[in-house]
């Protein structure tokens, strides 16, 4: 008996340890990815460089001209380093066009597809869709 559970102690310890990760992790089931939303003049006021995804935070006019606080995930740096991405990619007080899918509850969140700066460069989080 006693042999059994320290056998079994470890077995339940190590597949826990492995199955924490996937536990945690989320879909997009709660984002629009058919609709692409595209938000002009956004003024970086903050970014994450962080696991398991970054967070850029800007704000943004809406269609009246009220200011609007935006977040959206980015993948992970070791994902967006290969797509030239770096630490100070983007800062706070750039301003950019950003292209997110949104939140289907309105929330003011959403997934980052793509920055362009206002010379032209792009910065892909994910490559474009088909």
């Amino acid at each position: 008996m006693k042999s059994k559970l320290l056998i079994s102690v470890p077995v339940v310890v190590g597949l826990l340890a492995l199955c924490g990760p996937a536990i945690a992790h989320h879909g997009n089931a709660g984002y629009d990815m058919v609709k692409m939303t595209i938000l002009k003049s956004a003024k970086i006021t903050a970014v994450e460089w962080t696991n398991p995804h970054c967070e850029i935070d800007f704000d943004a006019p809406d269609e009246k001209g009220n200011v609007q606080h935006w977040i959206v995930e980015a993948p992970p740096p070791s994902e967006l380093t290969p797509r030239k991405w770096t630490r100070k990619s983007l800062n706070p007080g750039d301003e950019v066009t950003v292209y997110f899918h949104a939140s289907k509850n309105g929330a003011l969140y959403g997934i980052m597809q793509k920055v362009i700066f206002a010379n032209g460069d792009v910065l892909r989080a994910y490559p474009d869709p088909k």
